[in-house]
């Protein structure tokens, strides 16, 4: 089994971008998290990180030849792209979608989400923790017990 996650714009600065919302743990310490739980759950695990919104279309769309799940936090692309709604929505490839903050708590541009009508399921608000609950999630929905 191969899970994808998938980073949208500016987690590349996690770690020194607002601290207070998003925690002090950089996108590296969270990827390290990611592998050891992979690795515990038997599962392979690649990520992938853009700042462009049509380089993460391609990468969704590759997906569906070459990953079982994507685990995605598309970031502030949530709650403006379209484009990326549809990527979900065109491929067979299953996706969870995954928050550090929460969205719903936040300000009022922030609490929709285009990407959630297209995804499994939604895990937000509960910082790095809310990846690993999403990979759990992952292995659960293709390998279910």
């Amino acid at each position: 089994m191969k899970v994808l996650v998938v980073h949208g714009p500016n987690l590349n600065l996690l770690g020194q971008r607002e601290p207070e919302v998003y925690g002090s743990l950089t996108l590296a310490d969270i990827e390290q998290e990611l592998s050891d739980l992979a690795q515990r759950l038997e599962v392979s695990i690649e990520f992938y990180q853009s700042n462009h919104e049509g380089e993460i279309v391609t990468r969704l769309q590759e997906a569906d030849q070459d990953c079982d799940v994507i685990l995605i936090n598309p970031a502030a692309f949530t709650h403006t792209s379209v484009a990326i709604r549809d990527a979900l929505a065109a491929i067979q490839c299953p996706a969870i979608e995954v928050h550090l903050s929460n969205i719903h708590a936040r300000e009022e541009f922030r609490q929709h989400s285009y990407t959630a009508s297209v995804s499994v399921g939604v895990i937000t608000g509960f910082g790095k923790e809310s990846y690993l609950l999403g990979l759990r999630a992952a292995v659960a929905l293709v390998q279910p017990s």
